[in-house]
C-alpha cells in the first residue's frame, strides 16, 4: 500500500483532480490519499489558504470579507461542478462565514478549511472514504505530535482496501481545538499516515519532477535527482534548497519507508527516490547529488597569535553569541585565526555590542566583519571517493573569475561550502553546475 499526497498546485482546479484520478487508477496500490488546499491556477491567481488567512486579518480589524470569501466558495463550487459531484458542501460554506462574521472561529480552524473542503471533494470524486485530520493528528499542549496515540488513531478509522482522502496540515490539541502546522505541513501529515500505515512508499507529488539538482531560476533547465539520501537531503535542505518540509522526514524514515517525489503533471517521470541508503546507484559517474546555497551572511574573524594553544579563546566567541541570541552557521578557522558565518539579519542589530565583547574576553590581536557574502554549498555523498573533488571546484571557480572568501568541509565529506560574494552567487552555482553536471 502506498500512501500519496497532493500539493496545493495538484489541487488547483478540477483538470487537477482528474490528473490525480488517473495517476491513482495508474497503481491500485495507491490507497491512502493525503491533500493540501487548492493553490494556484495561473501565476496571478491566489492559493486558498492565503485567502483564508486574509479573510481573519479583515475580520480582526472590522473589515468586512465577504468578497474574499466569497472568491474562496467559488473556487470550490466551481471544482465540484466542474467534476459533476452532488455533494452539498453550501452549508458547510455559509455555517463557516457566519462563524468567521460573528467571530467564534479560530485562525487555525478558518485556514484548515481549504485542506477540509479539498479533501472533502476528493473523497466524493474518487468514492474513497473521507478520514478528518482531526479524528487521528493529535497534537500535544506543547504543540508536539502525540506519534503513538495519532498512528493508533488512524489504524482505527481507515478502511484497509477501500480507499482514504484525509485533509493534511491540521490536527486537534488536547481540548480538541484545531491546530496547524506550520505552512507546508501537509507533507508532515502525508508522512506521519504512511508512518501510521506502514507505506511501502509515501509519493509526494507536486509540480516538479523530483528534486532539482540546482535552482531553475539560476540554473536553465537543472536535472533533477533520481536518488538521494535523507543526509544529504537534510543537507541540502539546509543549505537552502526548496526541498520537502523537514519535520515531514522524520516520521517515514524512523521506519525506513522510501519517499518518492513525483510531478502531477508529468506523471512518467520517476522523480526522485528518498531513502536511508541505496544498494546500487542508478548514476555511478555522478558524485555530486547537489547544489544551493544562500545569500546575505556575515563573517566575523579574528587572529591571536599562539590560538591553538589557548584553550577556550573559540568559546568565549560563541558565548558572546549566545547571550545575544544569535546561531552559528560554520566555523572555518586556521592555526591562529577563527572565523564564524552566520545570517547578517542575526547580529545588524547589535553588531557593534556583539565586536566589542568579543573584543573584551577574546582580546583577539584583530577582529574583522565581512558582509554581503553567499554561502555556496555542493553536496554528495560520493564526494569522499573522489580525490581532487575540492581543487577541481576551486579550479572552476578561479578560471572563472569568482574569489573565495571561505572554505569548510565536514570529516564525512558530504559537502563542500565556500563563500563568496553575493554579487557572484548566482554565477557560482552555474559553474560548478556546468563543470561537474552537464559534462
Amino acid at each position: 500500500m502506498k500512501v500519496v499526497k497532493f500539493g496545493g498546485s495538484s489541487m488547483a482546479d478540477a483538470g487537477q483532480y482528474r490528473k490525480i484520478r488517473e495517476i491513482l487508477m495508474a497503481d491500485p496500490e495507491r490507497k491512502v490519499v493525503v491533500v493540501s488546499a487548492a493553490g494556484k491556477r495561473f501565476a496571478a491567481d491566489h492559493k486558498i489558504t492565503d485567502l483564508l488567512y486574509l479573510c481573519y486579518a479583515h475580520i480582526q480589524y472590522g473589515v468586512d470579507c465577504s468578497g474574499v470569501f466569497d472568491m474562496i466558495a467559488s473556487r470550490y463550487l466551481d471544482i465540484r461542478d466542474d467534476l459533476g459531484l452532488d455533494l452539498p458542501i453550501e452549508g458547510e460554506l455559509y455555517d463557516l462565514k457566519q462563524r468567521l462574521n460573528d467571530k467564534k472561529v479560530t485562525q487555525e480552524e478558518l485556514v484548515s478549511r481549504g485542506e477540509y473542503f479539498s479533501a472533502k471533494l476528493m473523497a466524493a470524486y474518487l468514492g474513497f472514504q473521507f478520514v478528518d485530520a482531526a479524528d487521528w493528528v493529535k497534537f500535544r499542549f506543547d504543540g508536539t505530535v502525540d506519534k503513538e496515540a495519532s498512528y493508533e488513531a488512524l489504524r482505527h478509522h481507515v478502511i484497509m482496501g477501500y480507499g482514504a482522502v484525509i485533509p493534511g496540515f491540521y490536527g486537534v490539541m488536547p481540548d480538541g481545538a484545531i491546530h496547524t502546522f506550520s505552512r507546508g505541513g501537509s507533507d508532515i501529515t502525508g508522512a506521519l499516515a504512511a508512518a501510521a500505515l506502514d507505506a511501502a512508499v509515501y509519493e509526494n507529488w507536486t509540480d516538479v519532477s523530483g528534486i532539482l539538482m540546482a535552482d531553475p531560476r539560476i540554473v536553465d533547465d537543472p536535472q533533477a535527482i533520481p536518488e538521494v539520501t535523507y543526509d544529504e537531503l537534510r543537507e541540502l535542505s539546509y543549505s537552502g534548497a526548496q526541498v520537502l518540509h523537514e519535520d515531514s522526514i522524520f516520521p517515514v524514515r524512523e521506519k525506513n519507508i522510501p519517499v518518492n517525489i513525483r510531478n502531477t503533471n508529468a506523471p512518467e517521470a520517476p522523480g526522485t527516490m528518498i531513502q536511508e541508503s541505496f544498494t546500487e546507484d542508478s548514476d555511478p559517474d555522478r558524485f555530486i547529488t547537489g547544489i544551493t546555497g544562500k545569500k546575505d551572511f556575515s563573517i566575523i574573524s579574528m587572529t591571536k597569535r599562539g590560538m591553538s594553544n589557548q584553550v577556550g579563546v573559540l568559546q568565549k566567541v560563541l558565548n558572546v553569541l549566545v547571550r545575544h541570541g544569535i546561531s552559528v552557521d560554520y566555523v572555518p578557522n586556521g592555526i591562529d585565526n577563527v572565523s564564524v558565518v552566520l545570517p547578517t539579519a542575526a547580529i545588524e542589530k547589535d553588531l557593534y555590542t556583539i565586536m566589542a565583547e568579543i573584543q573584551k574576553e577574546a582580546e583577539p590581536d584583530s577582529l574583522d566583519v565581512h558582509h554581503q557574502i553567499a554561502v555556496v554549498a555542493a553536496v554528495g555523498r560520493k564526494m569522499a571517493f573522489r580525490p581532487g573533488i575540492s581543487g577541481k571546484i576551486f579550479a572552476a571557480l578561479g578560471e572563472s573569475g569568482i574569489n573565495i572568501r571561505m572554505i569548510n568541509q565536514g570529516p564525512d565529506e558530504l559537502n563542500i561550502i565556500f563563500g563568496v560574494d553575493n554579487h557572484d552567487f548566482k554565477e557560482a552555482i552555474r559553474v560548478l553546475y556546468n563543470s561537474f553536471v552537464t559534462k
